[in-house]
């Protein structure tokens, strides 16, 4: 059997983390590459390693003296050098880094924390180390270029029966660093799962996967031990976020599992993502994601459904100030636009004196304050009266439903409500949808 796995930031944070990853290795045999990302927070006050590099670059750039920033850099990584032992010259690389400084562009010094961290943990280990600039390659439009990344990650494994690999970079054809977006170690494991035909890529943080709901609204929700791509995009799209988005295409063409599991109790079963899963849930429901901070705009025009193209006018109009459509529930003669308010805020009643200046409409409203709750489950597509159920628990606790819209799939009811009423109607879904279902065994 073959593992990728992927460490993230606070599973390398420091040497006691770098322990904690090599007994984790040493237990499985099957876990035979390794990619790390750069040293992430070791308190709630401390700074991500690539957090210090970004900041390096901006000295660099605005010419500002950067030797503070430096000596924290320096000192970050030679602390975790003594305290295992470590006898490569990670000094010696540290100072000729930034004796070039100058010379370098933005993607190649913000890179350096994975590529640091990934020589460490290559000699802690006892690994070999491969550069990630050496195999990931990208396009000039940035995507990567799979067919030759791919040959040259089998060539590595021919050479290698074990490595360390940096995440977050690789480079273009003419030798250049770039990195990917911020995530991006999640994206280079994926990466390389797929390439390997790997048969798991585990991906180590510290949250033991994903919950069923929110733990500061939900008192001690259930985890998730088994989720869809599909119900992991639903619900990551709503704020339940623990993997990189993009991290999840590389893996899901290839239905490589992945398993996100816990650096600081990897005795935790984790959450396994595959598309085609074989373990059924005893819930009716996977998970419940929310957020809040939008805006609705209700447009109405008397036979609007008898004159071509009035939506898209209105549509139109919100494009021009580059705003991105969360739902449009409709009705004969009207419908409404519900957006983030981020996007608005400052050109909202631009926007509706355009659309009554140019459109004509009989009523425009515009209302805020609004909150989304998805409601996420394969399994709600073969649940007769999930609607009615979610409906009716919602009604219980006197929450009005401002808005409900449910995907082509069936696998997701999103309801709008006021944003006061949030916390309440994510718990009163919980408890109906699971709660209930634990005391009915």
């Amino acid at each position: 059997m073959l593992k990728v796995t992927k460490f993230g930031g606070s599973s390398v944070a420091d040497a006691c983390q770098f322990r904690k990853v090599r007994d984790i290795i040493q237990s499985d045999p099957d876990r035979r590459y390794v990619v790390v990302s750069a040293p992430g927070r070791r308190t709630p006050a401390d700074a991500k390693l690539t957090d210090l590099l970004y900041l390096l670059d901006a000295h660099r750039q605005y010419h500002v003296d950067a030797s503070n920033v430096y000596r924290i850099i320096r000192e970050r990584i030679l602390g975790i050098q003594k305290e295992l032992g470590l006898k490569q010259n990670m000094a010696g690389e540290l100072d000729a880094f930034y004796a070039n400084l100058n010379q370098m562009k933005q993607d190649e010094i913000v890179s350096r924390g994975e590529y640091w961290c990934a020589k460490m943990m290559a000699e802690f280990l006892g690994f070999p180390f491969v550069d990630a600039r050496d195999v990931i390659c990208f396009n000039l439009d940035k995507t990567i270029d799979f067919k030759a990344t791919k040959a040259k990650l089998q060539a590595k494994m021919a050479e290698h029966e074990h490595f360390v690999f940096p995440g977050f970079y690789g480079s273009t054809a003419n030798g250049r660093i770039q990195v990917f977006t911020r995530g991006g170690g999640d994206i280079t494991g994926a990466i390389l799962a797929n390439a390997m035909d790997a048969d798991v890529y585990e991906n180590w943080t510290d949250v033991s996967g994903f919950l069923m709901a929110d733990p500061t609204i939900v008192d001690k929700p259930h985890e998730i031990t088994h989720i869809t791509y599909s119900e992991l995009r639903e619900l990551s799209y709503m704020g339940a976020s623990v993997l990189h988005e993009e991290a999840i295409f590389p893996v899901k063409e290839r239905n490589i599992p992945i398993h996100i599991l816990n650096t600081n109790r990897p005795q935790d079963p984790g959450t396994f993502i595959q598309e085609n899963r074989k373990t059924k849930s005893h819930y009716p429901i996977t998970g419940i994601a929310g957020k809040s901070g939008f805006v609705s705009l209700y447009v109405y025009k008397k036979h609007m459904s008898s004159e071509v193209g009035y939506m898209r006018k209105v549509l139109s109009i919100l494009e021009d100030y580059n705003v991105s459509i969360e739902h449009i529930p409709s009705g004969i003669d009207s419908f409404t636009v519900v957006m983030e308010e981020k996007d608005v805020e400052n050109t909202l009643y631009e926007i509706v004196s355009r659309i009554k200046r140019e459109l004509k409409p009989d009523e425009v409203k515009v209302q805020d304050n609004i909150s989304l709750i998805s409601t996420v489950g394969k399994r709600m597509s073969d649940s007769p009266g999930m609607a009615g159920r979610l409906f009716t628990a919602l009604g219980r606790e006197n929450i009005s439903i401002m808005m409900i819209a449910q995907d082509s799939n069936e696998i997701n009811i999103t309801v709008a409500v006021e944003t006061p009423d949030f916390e309440t109607a994510v718990k009163a879904i919980y408890d109906e949808f699971v709660t209930k279902e634990d005391l009915q065994g």
